[in-house]
């Protein structure tokens, strides 16, 4: 365990609103600093960091807990990890005898050894005669061997067995090696994930080898072969050479440039644009959009220039919208990607192309006007549908208006007649919603399963009353013995608070202060999300020994209601047994 010495000193150097400012742009909104949630997508901001518990809350997906849970949550880090992450940027040394070598904790430092280790061995690879199909085919797409070491590029053998031997004169052990994703269990044991493919680290922000891309130097498929999800990595989490680019945004506005593979982003970084970023062999996942919003103001997105590239920069485009980010489009013409781009025009055209990319809306609106014949009324109509579906998107009444004046200006349709309809089709879709909601709602599909507390909604009243002591208690700990004259943990109606409950007693009877911090390692981060939702629903509210009594009222009332119906349920003899039981006691 942690000394209580060395989490209050840490408590203390990591300010909850310090450290969530590295993540999400908070603004003062009365006793707390808001800002557009990091868990999940929003518009409308709805996490609250407060200063006096030190704690944060979301209110639309009810992530919470301390500064720990928070980097936990937003880091996908283990407890002991979260809290070496923090002491690190403290500059605290971490206690000798701390746990930090529990086992989980050495699973992923043996992993991320081992992938560092792989990365040593690809990239020898390369340089060796057995690589020199793969450092001939990265010349050949024009990277210098600057770049090439830069980015720590590789080769895998065309062989079953390299790495895996390799790794195994290293001490780790082929289950290590297939738990990291680098060997495939077979009939005849472990065998290379990766063979004959030149390789690209992945490196997350600290600097760490999380995971790695193989590309193949022909036509053969799968073209790109990623490493799957591990202890350390998380495919939909992480983008390809973030660690460059959350650096090279520049000054206002902060841009980053979103493109489809690593062979775009190092040729873009080797022309000057560090700032490139990719997927990892995914679609643009919701987290992805969320951490590319944390490093910057505005993203270009540099998709391949054909038609699944455009359906891809659509869905992208609206992602980022959903987390605030301002997306534009790059208009590749006489290339098929930015790679090819900036080999055949140069980087001084390729800044030109960033410099004048699109807003989403205007190159959405000229893709649509493409599709259709505006000569006709057929194609002018099919076309008006299309556009007004798409302005129906906007939440911006301004910009709604703009848009519809152009829209008016190029097909003579009165802008009136323009804005109606996008009011029609935001009411066709509003009803529509409602219908959904309500079919899920009478087929027993609940919008909102809460598997923290289940109880909760069946015994709303008492759990409300419940989370009101426990939040009472948290706050006022010399209250303990005051609160167990009138009620016990069995009072409690809902497992969880009454589990919560449980332990803020313990911690009180070992003199250790009910905070956040303290209940960390009792609690999931999905169960401090709910308790840190207990106290921030709380702020404001003066909550004195005259509410706490409420509080105890309505559980002390609902246990007698409970008492009165089991005596209904009970024979004659039952009930003359109970009494006599409770005489002789």
């Amino acid at each position: 365990m942690l000394p209580e010495s060395f989490l209050t000193q840490l408590r203390f150097s990591c300010d909850m609103e310090n450290i969530a400012s590295s993540y999400v742009n908070l603004k003062r909104a009365g006793r707390s600093k808001v800002g557009l949630c990091p868990f999940h997508l929003e518009k409308t901001p709805s996490f609250h960091v407060y200063e006096d518990t030190q704690s944060f809350y979301c209110f639309g997906c009810g992530a919470g807990g301390d500064v720990i849970t928070f980097i936990m949550k937003i880091e996908n880090l283990e407890y002991i990890e979260a809290v070496k992450f923090l002491a690190q940027r403290a500059g605290l040394p971490m206690p000798e005898d701390s746990g930090a070598d529990d086992r989980t904790a050495r699973q992923k430092a043996r992993i991320l050894e081992m992938n560092r280790e792989t990365a040593r061995f690809f990239h020898a690879c390369l340089k060796s005669e057995a690589g020199k199909a793969g450092l001939s085919y990265l010349l050949g797409r024009g990277l210098t061997p600057a770049t090439i070491t830069r980015y720590g590029l590789g080769f895998a053998p065309d062989s079953w067995y390299a790495l895996v031997n390799h790794l195994r004169s290293k001490g780790f052990r082929d289950e290590e090696m297939g738990l990291a994703a680098l060997a495939v269990k077979g009939k005849k044991g472990y065998y290379d994930q990766f063979r004959n493919r030149v390789m690209f680290p992945i490196i997350d922000l600290r600097g760490n080898v999380i995971a790695f891309g193989g590309r193949v130097m022909d036509d053969s498929k799968p073209k790109y072969l990623n490493s799957s999800d591990t202890p350390v990595f998380k495919k939909s989490h992480n983008l390809f050479s973030l660690n460059f680019a959350k650096n090279a945004t520049g000054n206002t506005p902060r841009r980053l440039i979103l493109a489809e593979g690593y062979m775009d982003v190092v040729a873009m970084n080797q022309a000057g644009f560090p700032n490139a970023v990719a997927t990892l062999g995914t679609a643009l996942t919701a987290e992805q959009a969320r951490l590319i919003s944390r490093y910057a103001d505005e993203v270009v997105i540099a998709y391949d220039a054909d038609e699944a590239g455009q359906k891809a920069t659509a869905r992208a485009s609206g992602l980022f919208s959903e987390v605030g980010l301002e997306a534009r489009v790059l208009v590749i013409t006489g290339a098929k990607d930015p790679d090819e781009y900036i080999k055949k025009y140069g980087a001084q055209r390729f800044k030109l192309l960033l410099d004048q990319s699109e807003n989403v809306l205007e190159n959405k609106l000229a893709r649509l006007k493409n599709q259709y014949d505006l000569q006709t009324d057929d194609g002018k109509t099919r076309y008006l549908k299309a556009a007004v579906t798409t302005l129906a998107e906007l939440h911006d009444t301004l910009e709604r208006d703009i848009y519809a004046g152009r829209l008016s200006a190029e097909t003579g349709v009165l802008k009136e007649t323009i804005l109606n309809r996008i009011n029609l089709v935001n009411r066709q879709k509003y009803k529509a919603r409602q219908k959904k909601e309500w079919r899920e709602i009478t087929s027993g599909r609940t919008l909102y399963q809460d598997t923290v507390n289940p109880d909760r909604a069946k015994h709303l009243k008492e759990a409300l009353a419940e989370e009101g002591i426990i939040r009472f208690l948290m706050k006022n700990p010399d209250y303990q013995d005051y609160i167990l004259t009138k009620i016990s943990p069995e009072d409690f109606v809902t497992a969880f608070n009454q589990r919560v409950f449980r332990i803020i007693l313990e911690k009180i009877k070992n003199n250790i202060t009910p905070d956040l911090s303290n209940l960390v390692t009792d609690f999931s981060v999905e169960e401090m999300g709910r308790i840190s939702g207990m106290l921030a629903k709380g702020q404001g509210l003066d909550t004195g020994r005259r509410e706490l009594d409420d509080y105890i009222r309505v559980l002390l009332e609902s246990k007698g209601n409970k008492d009165d119906h089991a005596l209904q349920q009970m024979s004659a003899e039952e009930i003359m047994a109970l009494y006599a039981a409770k005489k002789d006691s």
